[in-house]
């Protein structure tokens, strides 16, 4: 029995700048990847916001929030109707489109209502983006046309310690990908821009000016480029 719901929800970012950031957020997710679902998930609390969650094709979340709300509060949705309903929004409330929830495959993070995560330490911009350029050098050198090896997306190419309490993430390469292919990195990046690095034990988050990259922890060698 399919878990695809008939109806098709409301989504309201009353903010019009934000409407947009979240279009352009979908938009970037949609070129990565034209059959992409984006998940949308209301987080409640004193600033009600609402998570849109998209996979990548390295193998990493990436989410980006608008304060607004929606209903129902957890929805599934093809991303191509999604960014055609929030690019023809005349007001605050669009209709994502019909839900696709059997479409999903994987966890999300529990939810936040706070939003707090520890921060480990911040990283520039401009280094990540750097390291985001060796990798697609080194995919080139290890097939013509460019398309990263798993060996090489796995390989730890940056670690963050939070000298204060200890706590280490080891970042791969499958994130720095994701955070340079939805151009949350890239050569507009300023030496004043940069991407937190956090954790809450069991995921690991990169926070940068355009969204996050979000991805389950677990054992990774860490390997030179």
């Amino acid at each position: 029995m399919s878990a695809t719901r008939d109806t098709t929800g409301r989504l309201a970012v009353p903010d019009r700048a934000q409407r947009e950031d979240l279009a352009g957020f979908v938009g970037r997710a949609v070129r990565l990847d034209a059959a992409v679902v984006v998940r949308l998930r209301a987080r409640p609390g004193d600033r009600p916001a609402v998570e849109a969650w998209a996979a990548t094709p390295f193998d990493a979340l990436v989410t980006r929030a608008a304060p607004g709300t929606l209903e129902p509060a957890d929805v599934t949705v093809v991303g191509s109707d999604l960014l055609a309903a929030l690019a023809v929004a005349s007001g605050e409330t669009v209709e994502p489109g019909t839900p696709v929830d059997d479409r999903w495959r994987g966890p999300l993070p529990p939810l936040r209502p706070d939003a707090r995560w520890q921060v480990v330490g911040d990283v520039p911009a401009a280094e990540l983006n750097r390291l985001a350029e060796r990798g697609v050098a080194a995919a080139r050198e290890g097939d013509p046309s460019g398309r990263p090896s798993a060996a090489l997306l796995d390989q730890v190419v940056l670690t963050v310690t939070d000298d204060a309490t200890g706590a280490e993430v080891r970042v791969p390469m499958r994130c720095v990908f994701a955070l340079s292919g939805m151009g949350f990195v890239g050569p507009g990046a300023g030496d004043e821009d940069a991407v937190r690095v956090s954790t809450d034990g069991g995921w690991l988050r990169l926070d940068a000016r355009g969204g996050a990259v979000v991805r389950r922890r677990r054992a990774q060698l860490p390997l030179a480029l």
